[in-house]
């Protein structure tokens, strides 16, 4: 049997955080439900980040209860009118994992509070991972968070010991793996650095972004080797070895190379957007919009490709990508017209 790799989509949170327009919660939750139904191994559902800073994001409490009302039949939960996964089960959707990004302490306090699977402290909610993110350059994590590498990953230390007091995983992202926007080209040697450091105060798993999409695939197999040396025999409870995921971009066409190179040199985690969503504001021109993350379908279709398996059927994916390109094409139209988010007919 061929290796297994494992899909990730973050279209729900990546893909939608920096759309000018607000999709309604109840499509946010069917589009997650339709990428769980598809197959994928997790989703990315939300970020408890500031809604002043993104406005995109500020149901995520919503959209993580209604994400439990979904899985466990409780009925619609609040601004989630209409049932919207009943079409989408399938067997796959036991097995997909819910995630959650959460920028510092109180965004994580603000999670444990919405990640109640039936409304009390003890059940767990549908959320089973958490994300924090850093940067491998110093001026992008400044810009980004207002604080240096070192002192974001401090800040992290609250957020890890709530994860494990809760049995949450902690993803670590790493932006601009390969290239800043402020800085240029990214010495591989400090992203290696980035990632022990994030590995030694407790994350599970090293999310390695490209953030502008500047990745080749010989900058691509640098960086990775570096990363892979720096932190070769660590092994993760949850993941094993495969605890290094790759984020990737698709600004200048070049992320499906990069998967591939990836993938031969053992990478087995990728993360996706459904129908490319998600263009870095940093990547993009006055006149022009970057394009977002690999596509997941390009993604499915390329490990695929080169002799690997997913979960994923492709069908319900391309679906779900449909879906999803919808409503971006919507909240854009809203934004343009200054309308709100109101109720979508899906």
């Amino acid at each position: 049997m061929s290796e297994m790799v494992r899909i990730t989509d973050v279209a729900p949170r990546d893909g939608l955080q920096n759309e000018p327009g607000v999709v309604p919660t109840a499509d946010k939750l069917k589009l997650i439900g339709m990428l769980a139904a598809a197959g994928v191994d997790e989703v990315e559902a939300a970020s408890f980040v500031s809604p002043k800073w993104v406005p995109a994001m500020s149901d995520a409490r919503e959209v993580v209860r209604g994400i439990a009302s979904e899985l466990l039949d409780a009925g619609p939960s609040p601004k989630n009118d209409a049932r919207s996964w009943g079409p989408y089960r399938s067997a796959s959707t036991e097995l997909c994992q819910f995630s959650a990004l959460v920028p510092n302490e109180k965004g994580m306090v603000d999670l444990l509070a919405a990640n109640r699977g039936s409304g009390d402290d003890w059940t767990p909610g549908p959320i089973v991972k958490v994300g924090v993110f850093t940067a491998a350059s110093e001026t992008f994590n400044r810009r980004n968070t207002n604080a240096s590498v070192e002192e974001s990953i401090e800040r992290f230390r609250p957020v890890i010991a709530l994860a494990r007091e809760h049995r949450l995983l902690v993803r670590g992202y790493i932006s601009c793996v390969v290239a800043c926007p402020f800085e240029g080209p990214i010495v591989p040697a400090r992203v290696a650095q980035v990632a022990s450091m994030l590995l030694d105060i407790g994350v599970n798993e090293i999310d390695l972004g490209d953030t502008i999409g500047a990745g080749t695939p010989t900058t691509v197999r640098s960086m990775l080797a570096e990363v892979q040396a720096a932190t070769r025999g660590f092994r993760d409870e949850f993941y094993g070895e495969d605890f290094l995921t790759l984020h990737l971009h698709d600004t200048f066409g070049k992320a499906a190379e990069c998967v591939r190179t990836a993938l031969d040199l053992g990478l087995r985690s990728f993360d996706g957007s459904a129908a490319g969503l998600g263009g870095c504001p940093y990547a993009s021109t006055p006149t022009s919009r970057a394009p977002g993350n690999i596509a997941t379908e390009v993604l499915v279709r390329t490990v695929v490709d080169a002799g690997f398996r997913t979960g994923v059927d492709a069908e319900k994916l391309a679906a779900a990508g449909q879906f999803a390109a919808k409503l971006v094409a919507e909240a854009r139209s809203r934004a343009a017209t200054g309308a709100g988010a109101g109720e979508t007919k899906s």
